[in-house]
């Protein structure tokens, strides 16, 4: 059995198609037939904006990942998995601290190994996540993928911050893990307010019931703030401790994220920027409030984000949209140009050669 797949050869190029055979397992690995593989900001890290891999290139990308099992442990071939982001070694002492997401022994598909963005993958199978049924009654497999980063980063850092029902979150930047924070808060119990320089984007979050919006394109922090303050009113919620997601990955974003900071808030960082902030820390310290980063989701979690998915809580078909693995180069320049609304997944086409 050969794999195929589209390759990165080098920065900016187009990815190159190839075919290689599948390599001998080892005791720890599983063989995945892919179902889909979402396209991420990091994809394009990578391809466009010079972050090294650490696999040298070629190198097959994707990390949003899921397929069916066809070879590897027993009680697991044939059936539906998520292949992690994150696949941590699981014996060092981060693993035993509960800390598994930020190993530094883990591997990641499409950066120490070839990814998703193919027929098949090798992976590592101790963290591999079975899907359910439940949640495969709403969703196709090849949707479900997001589920592997876009889905469960963010569940993962609303878990860390503490967020209890009734409290006021407030997720900046509702693009494609944005909007599953958004999601992910309310079905917490959060009073949740959603900010946006994109009406689209925002119109598409605002049919999340329980969630409101806010476009704050034009508009100072000051102004910002103040209307962000009107609106935690008349939804009931306190006035402090807030919980701040910063999901932009954009320096005005994440001024903006410590500029509504309060007393006992949490500002959450999770979307990346290379530039760097000139801020007063002391105001920690003054409003005895917390900042927290987060790294992709330990696999611990990603039966929770299934079964909250499986009950409705959480929907993915709405924000996501498939589109055939040969359009790669098309969909990541369209990504490039922000130009696409969804998450996009890829599905493999190469059929039956």
């Amino acid at each position: 059995m050969n794999i195929h797949a589209y390759q990165m050869t080098e920065k900016d190029k187009p990815f190159e198609r190839v075919s290689f055979p599948v390599p001998q397992l080892k005791e720890d690995e599983a063989l995945v037939e892919v179902a889909g593989c979402g396209v991420c900001h990091t994809d394009l890290s990578f391809w466009h904006y010079g972050v090294p891999t650490r696999h040298e290139l070629p190198l097959v990308l994707g990390h949003e990942i899921s397929g069916t099992v066809l070879e590897g442990p027993p009680h697991l071939v044939g059936k539906p998995v998520i292949v992690p982001a994150v696949l941590p070694c699981g014996e060092c002492d981060l693993c035993r601290k509960g800390r598994s997401n930020i190993c530094q022994m883990q591997k990641m598909p499409g950066n120490d190994f070839h990814g998703g963005f193919a027929s098949h993958v090798v992976t590592p199978s101790r963290y591999l996540v079975p899907v359910s049924s439940e949640a495969l009654a709403t969703h196709t497999l090849a949707e479900l993928s997001v589920i592997a980063d876009a889905v469960s980063t963010p569940y993962q850092v609303v878990v860390k911050s503490g967020l209890e029902p009734g409290e006021f979150a407030v997720v900046i930047g509702v693009g494609g893990v944005g909007v599953y924070a958004a999601q992910i808060a309310r079905a917490f119990g959060a009073h949740v307010l959603a900010l946006d320089i994109s009406s689209s984007r925002l119109e598409a979050v605002s049919k999340i019931e329980g969630v409101r919006t806010l476009n704050t394109s034009g508009l100072g922090v000051k102004d910002i703030k103040k209307q962000v303050k009107e609106i935690c009113r008349e939804m009931g919620a306190p006035g402090n401790r807030w919980k701040i997601y910063e999901m932009s990955g954009t320096k005005p974003g994440q001024e903006l994220g410590f500029a509504l900071m309060g007393i006992a808030s949490t500002l959450s960082i999770v979307g990346f920027t290379l530039d760097k902030l000139e801020v007063r820390l002391s105001n920690l310290m003054a409003f005895d409030a917390q900042i927290i980063g987060t790294w992709g989701c330990k696999p611990e979690l990603y039966p929770e984000v299934i079964d909250k998915v499986a009950s409705g809580e959480l929907t993915i078909k709405p924000f996501t949209e498939t589109f055939p693995l040969s359009r790669i180069n098309d969909i990541f320049q369209q990504t490039l140009e922000h130009k696409l609304e969804k998450r996009s997944v890829l599905v493999p086409d190469f059929g039956d050669v």
